[in-house]
């Protein structure tokens, strides 16, 4: 019998078995999927050559993350961070762009350049107090609570209906809000405001990295840095209840609330599956992938050179089209994010062609095809897209659930990312992690929530490491 075990082998599973081997126990990992990755895998799903990332593509968080940062995983797996972060392209061939200078950021945007240094300067200048604050549960007391009032105030002003207040031209907003709607929320409200300060702070501070060859490297890394201490990993194996639970000391599970429930049973006490049986789904996303002949010829020349872009026009736009997902209906214009990773790591593709990574947002469980809604709003702002793409790869937000089961209804959240799921993921408490008798989430469902960073299940592990083994010196993980 194992130590520990862990349910499911995406990034914040193998953060936790890092960590509990690293602190000496014993660990198994059981995934249901016959490979290992989550929502971090990478594979040809288009046409032989072309690698795709099948969850995230870039890695914001990658570099700020405490968990990553003990890990060093800047040492093991190799990054590039391109100059331009991200880019909003808008009609008429205009762009707001942040590029990971802030100055440089702030004097593209004219008018209001001087606002977003207001807003963003002082954040960026403590980017790694504003990553230790964002990056772990709310319920506590933040590590630098001067840095921590000044990203609360920044928050509800953005995410309040004054949030325009400040600004003075369509580019500055417009670029805000793309990095707010990776939330899937309506807008203006306090949890896509504090999720996209957050973005926005490591697109001026660390830069948004790319890894070389896909995300799959950094599953990778983790699961060889497991294996190395000792730990295994067993997949093709789907837990569908309590009589398929192998005996451990303490189960932790990077899975959503319902597998949770399901799979943890009456180890969880009645009072606290109430609560957990309320946490909520937040709405879906469908994806497409694209085998591309050469670049996206955006129209905006600078844009050409972003990695990383939202799509879905003005500020207004894209909240009118987060208010029609919310309400139960496809948006005629939906917001869409892209990725060309193919701009800085030409090892995803045959010479000269590129992969193009986006999703669009859909109400929960979608069927609609999204690949017509995504290719029209890339055309909108880089004419002879379509001219272009070799073959395709397109989910609905139902399949998203099938491809991931954690994804509930084709949320990638793996739930609402509202405020009262920010106070309580996926419970009121400093210590969210711990659920029932020996029983632990860390999953995106647990604090601090999406993203590929580790912070989940390393958090979820130093938990465990109290309660069962009386462990309280976090392991040395480089």
């Amino acid at each position: 019998m194992p130590d520990a075990l862990i349910v499911g082998a995406g990034p914040n599973g193998l953060a936790a078995a890092v960590t509990l081997a690293r602190a000496g126990l014993s660990v198994t990992v059981v995934e249901r999927g016959e490979t290992i990755g989550g929502g971090a895998r990478t594979a040809e799903v288009t046409l032989p050559g072309f690698r795709h990332d099948l969850g995230s593509a870039v890695h914001p968080m990658a570099l700020a993350s405490p968990f990553f940062r003990r890990f060093g995983l800047a040492a093991k797996v190799p990054f590039v961070t391109p100059e331009l972060s991200y880019a909003h392209p808008l009609d008429d061939g205009r762009a707001g762009l942040a590029w990971r200078d802030l100055r440089r950021t702030a004097n593209g945007l004219g008018a209001d350049g001087p606002a977003w240094n207001r807003l963003l300067g002082p954040l960026v200048a403590r980017s790694a107090e504003v990553a230790r604050f964002t990056l772990g549960p709310v319920l506590r007391v933040p590590p630098d609570p001067v840095t921590a009032v000044r990203f609360g105030l920044r928050a509800i002003e953005q995410g309040s209906p004054s949030w325009d207040r400040r600004w003075r031209t369509e580019e500055a907003p417009a670029l805000l809000t793309g990095v707010m709607a990776h939330t899937i929320r309506p807008m203006p409200a306090l949890g896509p405001a504090a999720a996209g300060l957050a973005l926005a702070v490591t697109g001026h501070a660390g830069g948004w990295p790319v890894p070389v060859g896909g995300s799959q490297v950094i599953v990778d890394a983790l699961a060889a840095d497991l294996i190395a201490h000792g730990g295994r990993i067993e997949t093709g194996r789907d837990l569908r209840g309590p009589a398929d639970l192998p005996a451990a000391a303490v189960v932790l599970f990077d899975t959503s609330v319902p597998a949770l429930l399901r799979i943890a049973g009456r180890r969880i006490p009645a009072p606290l599956r109430l609560l957990l049986g309320r946490f909520r789904f937040g709405d879906g996303v469908g994806k497409v992938d694209f085998a591309l002949d050469g670049p996206v010829p955006w129209t905006n020349p600078e844009a050409r050179e972003a990695v990383t872009l939202h799509l879905g026009g003005s500020r207004a736009e894209i909240a009118a089209g987060e208010r029609d997902v919310a309400a139960g209906r496809v948006p005629p214009h939906p917001y869409v994010l892209v990725s060309q990773p193919t701009l800085v790591d030409p090892s995803r593709a045959p010479a000269g062609k590129h992969v193009l990574w986006t999703y669009t947002h859909l109400p929960n469980g979608a069927r609609i095809d999204p690949m017509e809604l995504v290719t029209a709003q890339i055309e909108r702002f880089a004419p002879g897209f379509r001219d272009l793409v070799l073959a395709t790869n397109a989910r609905s937000a139902a399949d998203m659930e099938r491809y991931d089961p954690n994804y509930g209804g084709g949320d990638i959240a793996a739930g609402a990312v509202d405020v009262l799921q920010l106070v309580a993921r996926p419970l009121p408490s400093s210590d969210p992690w711990h659920v029932g008798r020996g029983v632990y989430l860390c999953s995106s469902a647990a604090a601090p929530g999406p993203g590929v960073h580790g912070q989940a299940g390393y958090l979820a592990a130093r938990s465990a490491l109290r309660h069962e083994f009386g462990i309280r010196t976090p392991p040395v993980l480089r």
